[in-house]
C-alpha cells in the first residue's frame, strides 16, 4: 500500500456502507407474493462484526427501504441505518454532527451516482471494482472485487491490517 493511503488508512474511525451494489451484487429478486429478496456475503458480514465488536463505527445510508437491510444491519452490529435516503449527503452531514466526527476520519464505500457526493467529502473514498467509472475516478481505493462478492472485506480487511499490524 502507498505510504499515504496507508496515512488515510490509519485515521479511519467511522465506515459507512452504501447496500446494493456493495453490501449485495445489486441484484434484486422478487417473490411471485412480492416479497423483495437480496443475497448479502457472509465474508463481507464476518468483517463489519469483527469490526464493531473492536469498537469501530459502522453506518448504512441506503435509497434501499427493506426491512431485511435493517435485519442485517443489526446482525453486524451496525447501529446506525439509514433507509429510504434520496439525499445521501445531507444524511451524511447531519450524521457528522451527531457522532462528532471528522469526515476526513471517515470511509465511505458506494458503487453509483447517488454516492458521488458523499464520496467527495470523506477521507476515504471506495468502491467495489464493479461500481460505475465516476464513481472509481474519485475513489482512493478501489476494491478488486465486485460489490456483494467480497469488497466491504477487502476494505475493512485493509484497516484492521494499518491500525492493528501485529494482530490477525
Amino acid at each position: 500500500m502507498e505510504p499515504h493511503l496507508k496515512t488515510i488508512f490509519a485515521g479511519i474511525r467511522l465506515i459507512i456502507l452504501d447496500v446494493d451494489g456493495v453490501l449485495t451484487d445489486g441484484k434484486i429478486y422478487w417473490s411471485m407474493q412480492g416479497e423483495c429478496m437480496k443475497v448479502f456475503n457472509a465474508r463481507d458480514g464476518f468483517s463489519v462484526r469483527k469490526l464493531t465488536e473492536a469498537g469501530y463505527l459502522f453506518a448504512i445510508i441506503t435509497g434501499g427501504k427493506t426491512e431485511m437491510v435493517a435485519k442485517r444491519a443489526e446482525y453486524m452490529g451496525v447501529k446506525h441505518v439509514f433507509l429510504n435516503v434520496t439525499d445521501k449527503l445531507a444524511v451524511f452531514e447531519s450524521f457528522m454532527q451527531t457522532v462528532n466526527i471528522n469526515p476526513k476520519e471517515v470511509a465511505y464505500m458506494g458503487d453509483d451516482r447517488i454516492d458521488l457526493p458523499v464520496l467527495k467529502k470523506v477521507g476515504l473514498p471506495a468502491c467495489p471494482k464493479d461500481a460505475i467509472p465516476e464513481v472509481q475516478s474519485v475513489c482512493s481505493f478501489v476494491s478488486r472485487y465486485n460489490g456483494g462478492c467480497g469488497a466491504v472485506r477487502e476494505l475493512c480487511d485493509a484497516i484492521w491490517e494499518v491500525q492493528h499490524p501485529c494482530v490477525g
